[in-house]
């Protein structure tokens, strides 16, 4: 994945706009993923799932806590990207009370499949889902990457984390 160019495609968020008014002041806005990281050293973890034990529990709320500190050694933001809706997203973000991780919802799966990590997990009842990863993104390549292990078990329940975890990332990025 070294050197990999990411995906040129387009993500579908939603956005604050108080102009709407309302009791659901959004719009939709795309987000063109490699203008939006043109020139920029990005943290990206992806995970399987919004609301799901190990991404809610483990894998974001440690990198909204470390946030200040993957800055501090270089990157210019910190992104968590899932195979789920700009609805979901919103709301998983508001559950978990985060205020500096931004969320990428990859609805479709675009990006994930792009990248290689789109998996299969219907035997759970998930449909396809994104693999835990994290990359460090410097102007649309890869210069890092930290994948758990076990893509290839195909219809296993194994969720791990540890390989992606923001303490690993952290320090790829002081050592960088």
């Amino acid at each position: 994945m070294i050197d990999k160019q990411i995906p040129d495609v387009t993500l579908k968020t939603r956005v604050r706009d108080e102009s709407i008014g309302g009791a659901n002041p959004f719009r939709w806005q795309d987000l063109k993923v490699r203008e939006a990281f043109a020139g920029k050293r990005i943290v990206l973890f992806s995970l399987p799932g919004a609301f799901t034990p190990t991404c809610s529990n483990e894998q974001c709320p440690a990198y909204e806590r470390l946030y200040d500190d993957l800055r501090a050694a270089g990157a210019d933001e910190v992104y968590c990207l899932s195979v789920n809706d700009a609805f979901v997203m919103y709301q998983w973000g508001k559950h978990l009370g985060l205020d500096k991780v931004k969320l990428l919802p990859d609805g479709s799966g675009h990006f994930s499949r792009r990248m290689g990590m789109l998996i299969d997990k219907d035997h759970l009842g998930f449909g396809m889902r994104s693999w835990r990863y994290a990359a460090v993104i410097e102007d649309n390549a890869v210069t890092h990457w930290f994948e758990e292990p076990g893509i290839n078990d195909e219809g296993s329940d194994s969720d791990p984390y540890g390989e992606s975890s923001p303490e690993k990332v952290l320090a790829a990025l002081r050592s960088a």
